[in-house]
């Protein structure tokens, strides 16, 4: 069909901080919508995550110390929260980036049939 929507994903259940904390460390602060924004760009427009999902998930990071907030004023000058990578939360990254390594190898050889 012409007029279909093109393919969405729906964000996996625990990778949200994960892809949060790796922009932050790719970009550096950003707020909500920018990085909403990147992710869509990265994804060529699969995720679309919509602020009830990335705004509890930001507070969450907030919350755990791996991100810190601080309000500012975008480049449209708006007032918005910024968010930061903490270098609790560099470590918390590359722990996760770790783990992210040995599932998706053993999801690789699961889905080839090697295991």
């Amino acid at each position: 069909m012409a007029n279909r929507e093109p393919f969405k994903t729906d964000v996996l259940q625990g990778t949200l901080d994960l892809m949060v904390l790796q922009t932050l460390d790719t970009m550096g602060p950003q707020h909500g919508y920018a990085i909403a924004a990147r992710l869509e760009q990265v994804s060529a427009g699969a995720l679309q995550l919509n602020m009830g999902t990335l705004y509890p998930g930001l507070m969450r990071l907030e919350q755990r110390g791996l991100v810190r907030g601080s309000w500012g004023t975008t480049e449209s000058n708006r007032k918005a929260r910024f968010y930061a990578l903490t270098a609790a939360g560099k470590r918390e990254l590359a722990k996760e980036k770790q783990a992210w390594d040995r599932m998706t190898t053993i999801m690789q050889a699961l889905l080839r049939g090697d295991a």
